[in-house]
């Protein structure tokens, strides 16, 4: 069974899940356990569409984390909504979410993922849905480095103006926007293998574009520890080389254009 949420209830979600993920975790305990709380297993049966877009977007925008990305593509190949998935990474890698945080040391860019690689490549599972599960959890990240952006030029002056009067850094966030909202229309497009693999590295590129902009328009401020502008880059640069980077993923579609020698009708206008 499969459907769609009306605005309503897209907003009383959203809200239940910000508060959920921005809430301390010694009071909510396990996000995972949490959503799970919240039906998000049922939600992902019944509209995963909404359940996909909502969850992994405030997921980006909130800076949380947790392993539904396994639950995800186990939703796709069928399988129960429990255990983990080697999924591939870029550079030919493997890597599994794990489960429970606790049971390994992170490695890779972002330490606060338990992320761990394999020694050896797992099974191919159907990677569609996972591709927009993260391509919307990287436009939310990118929102989110733009909103800090965003804020440090309304508060901070220079030369007696306002950052943001400048007209080279209000071109920077103007074209981050851009990247991100082209990025959200192929996501919301997308609706098989190759149009989600193209969403995902139209999602990649556009938050490594907001992560390069971002970081320019806070300068020093934004590699110090005390502000969380690092913390987004750190994630975005993770999550762009799950299930295929921006660059792997363009070669990738190339390639099977190439092969069929004729491009796909993607959107129908």
């Amino acid at each position: 069974m499969t459907g769609t949420m009306d605005d309503s209830e897209r907003e009383l979600l959203e809200e239940a899940l910000r508060k959920t993920m921005t809430a301390p975790a010694d009071e909510r305990g396990p996000l995972d356990g949490a959503l799970t709380g919240l039906g998000w297993p049922e939600m992902l049966a019944e509209t995963p569409a909404d359940a996909i877009r909502t969850v992994f977007r405030l997921l980006g925008e909130t800076g949380a984390h947790a392993p539904v990305l396994n639950d995800v593509l186990l939703h796709e190949a069928g399988a129960p909504p429990s255990g983990t998935v080697p999924m591939p990474y870029a550079g030919g890698l493997w890597v599994r979410w794990e489960r429970n945080a606790a049971e390994t040391e992170p490695v890779g860019i972002d330490p606060d993922l338990p992320v761990r690689v394999l020694p050896e490549p797992g099974a191919p599972v159907p990677l569609a849905l996972g591709r927009q599960a993260l391509g919307w959890w990287l436009v939310g990240t990118g929102h989110a480095m733009l909103t800090l952006a965003r804020q440090h030029l309304l508060d901070r002056h220079q030369f007696g103006r306002p950052l943001a009067a400048f007209q080279a850094l209000r071109h920077k966030l103007a074209e981050t926007l851009v990247a991100l909202e082209g990025a959200e229309a192929t996501l919301l497009a997308a609706d098989g293998d190759l149009s989600s693999l193209l969403a995902k590295a139209a999602s990649g590129r556009a938050a490594l574009t907001s992560a390069r902009h971002c970081q320019q328009t806070l300068g020093g401020t934004g590699f110090t520890a005390e502000h969380d502008l690092h913390r987004h880059v750190k994630r975005a640069l993770a999550l762009d080389g799950l299930l295929g980077s921006a660059r792997e993923l363009t070669r990738e579609a190339g390639r099977l254009i190439a092969t069929r020698d004729k491009a796909p009708r993607l959107i129908h206008l």
